[in-house]
């Protein structure tokens, strides 16, 4: 590979890593004397214009952003054929990774990491770029534990953020996009702080919080189930920071923080605590904070205290072997009470901060559909508190009711928790409702009374039960002319198994072939032999579905393989590249 130019100084040394769209190598740029990371774009995406304008976006959107959170980007090129960018070169690895590794990040370090990578959001927001893809994938860790933001690949800026719909449609990674990206519907900014609220429960569980058999289950979780419980999947991380998840997470963007500088300092409250508190502050199954919850429990005033703490005391003098002075006296008393005076404060502070739960938890109703008063009533009897939030428009709701809340239903709350609600300003005309997730007819009355129809259904193959629809062609929240119809799809409830598209590329027909029966995919595809420059002879170099795409099981996959370099003359002129997709792995 040393001998691989591209563009006269950048000489490609060796394969470090590679994704649907492109291929990164280590080189060295000889000009400035200096390693690097080249992403080149792969053979196969060179004629396909939507790929090239996704990749000459990345290359825009990173170049504009100079920041000690994001992968710098040096150059961009073109020679030949081969589209590259020239990237700073992190020794490091990506965070999806060192989840793997690690099962659970330590919660401190996962402030730390999720931090840093807010701190470039915010730089890319008020540069009004939208990432639109943030996942573990796409931050890469140092070996000094500096988080650095890659690929914006699909960053769009906020002025051309709107409704995205058919081939256009732009959405993310399904297991962590949000859920207007998966209705098709406006992506802002707090659709960035949505997912980056995803990436935080993943670091602290190890685990994503929905995930399913295919992606448009995955999406409806996104869209309908509330945020699985933060602490009880991690006992003893603070409390604070599953509010912040759940902040970060809801459905509703009006509901998130509205800039992630907002969530950068309630990040920063956490980590100002735990430094003055100690490493223990936040653990409460540990032995001290049992006790700051017995005396809380048990004690009513600091007089009370003091008479807690005098056996305590007493029992420290059976144990001397000395008899104490005046002086160790004053000592010991001073001491109590800087104890005293350091548990009531720790309390006050604790339960200002929410630390202690208490024992009995609440779970949180739901309140949507009914007025405020009505909740009022309600949520007094639980011993809960409603709090008036926005006044909003609503597809689903009438004026006076309410349509969302924080904590969502099923949330588990202690006493006096306050639930803010949402108030529907009534149903603005124009705007379809959400019907994805209900039955046909239900739907079809449903959309009648919002004065639209029910287009023809499509029944397409899907997990979920028969007659329930799995998507709406014109997504919720959109404008349109009253009468208009909703096409839809709905279910057959038979959702047939969905398997993962292996990487073909590089391999040789055969173990092609290998690759797609081991996924459960047809070896009947068809498969073309052309010249190309650059591919070594009875290799794969294109494949009709991209790697890691979900198909139905038994679905054929099309595949072109090289016949060996071009004639001298008859090609492009591409530089002599060869991408092998084994070189750079770990053995």
């Amino acid at each position: 590979m040393s001998n691989k130019l591209l563009a006269g100084r950048y000489e490609l040394i060796e394969k470090i890593g590679e994704g649907g769209m492109a291929v990164v190598y280590k080189g060295k740029d000889r000009l400035l004397n200096r390693y690097v990371a080249i992403k080149i774009l792969r053979p196969e995406f060179t004629k396909d214009e939507q790929f090239i304008e996704s990749f000459k976006r990345e290359s825009q959107a990173s170049a504009r952003l100079s920041h000690a959170n994001i992968v710098g980007v040096y150059d961009v090129g073109k020679e030949g054929n081969i589209h590259f960018i020239v990237m700073e070169l992190i020794d490091g690895k990506v965070l999806s990774e060192v989840i793997k590794e690690k099962g659970r990040i330590e919660y401190k370090e996962a402030i730390s990491i999720i931090r840093q990578v807010a701190s470039a959001l915010s730089l890319a927001h008020k540069n009004q770029i939208i990432h639109r893809d943030i996942k573990p994938h796409n931050i890469l860790i140092t070996s000094t534990g500096v988080a650095k933001l890659a690929d914006f690949g699909i960053a769009k800026a906020v002025s051309a953020a709107t409704i995205v719909g058919g081939n256009n449609k732009i959405m993310g990674s399904v297991h962590y996009f949000s859920p207007e990206q998966a209705r098709g519907a406006y992506v802002d900014e707090r659709s960035d702080i949505y997912s980056l609220g995803i990436v935080l429960y993943e670091m602290l569980t190890g685990k994503v919080p929905f995930d399913g058999d295919n992606p448009v289950s995955i999406a409806l979780m996104h869209i309908n189930d509330p945020m699985p419980s933060l602490t009880k999947e991690v006992p003893g991380i603070p409390p604070q920071l599953e509010k912040i998840v759940n902040k970060a997470t809801e459905k509703y963007q009006s509901n998130r923080y509205k800039t992630v500088d907002e969530m950068i300092k309630d990040l920063d409250d956490i980590e100002f605590i735990t430094k003055v508190m100690g490493k223990d502050a936040f653990v409460v199954d540990s032995p001290d904070t049992d006790e700051v919850a017995r005396y809380k429990k048990e004690q009513s005033s600091e007089k009370e205290y003091v008479t807690d703490v005098k056996p305590v005391k007493k029992e420290r003098r059976k144990t001397d072997s000395k008899p104490s002075n005046e002086k160790n006296k004053m000592t010991m008393f001073i001491i109590i009470g800087a104890v005293v005076v350091a548990i009531a404060g720790l309390i006050g502070l604790g339960s200002m901060l929410g630390w202690f739960g208490g024992s009995d938890e609440i779970t949180v109703p739901s309140f949507v559909g009914k007025t405020l008063e009505q909740a009022q009533a309600e949520a007094e009897k639980l011993g809960l508190v409603i709090q008036e939030g926005d006044l909003v428009y609503s597809p689903d709701q009438e004026e006076g009711l309410i349509t969302s809340q924080n904590p969502v239903e099923g949330a588990k709350v202690t006493e006096g928790k306050v639930i803010t609600v949402n108030i529907s300003k009534g149903k603005k005309d124009g705007v379809v409702p959400k019907i994805e997730g209900m039955d046909y007819e239900e739907a079809k009355a449903y959309l009648e009374s919002f004065g639209f129809k029910m287009g023809p259904g499509v029944t397409v193959q899907s997990h979920l039960p028969k007659g329930v629809i799995v998507s709406q062609f014109i997504p919720y929240g959109t404008s349109a002319k009253s009468g208009t119809e909703i096409n839809v799809e709905i279910s057959d409830g038979k959702g047939k198994e969905m398997v993962k598209v292996p990487n073909l590329i590089g391999r040789t027909p055969d173990e092609a072939n290998s690759l797609l029966a081991g996924a459960g995919l047809s070896t009947n595809g068809n498969v073309v032999y052309e010249e190309v420059d650059g591919m070594a002879q009875n290799l794969v170099f294109w494949q009709s579905v991209a790697a890691d795409t979900e198909v139905e099981k038994g679905s054929t996959v099309d595949y072109k393989v090289s016949k060996g370099t071009k004639p001298e003359g008859s090609g492009s002129g591409d530089a002599d590249l060869d991408i092998d997709p084994d070189e750079g792995k770990d053995e």
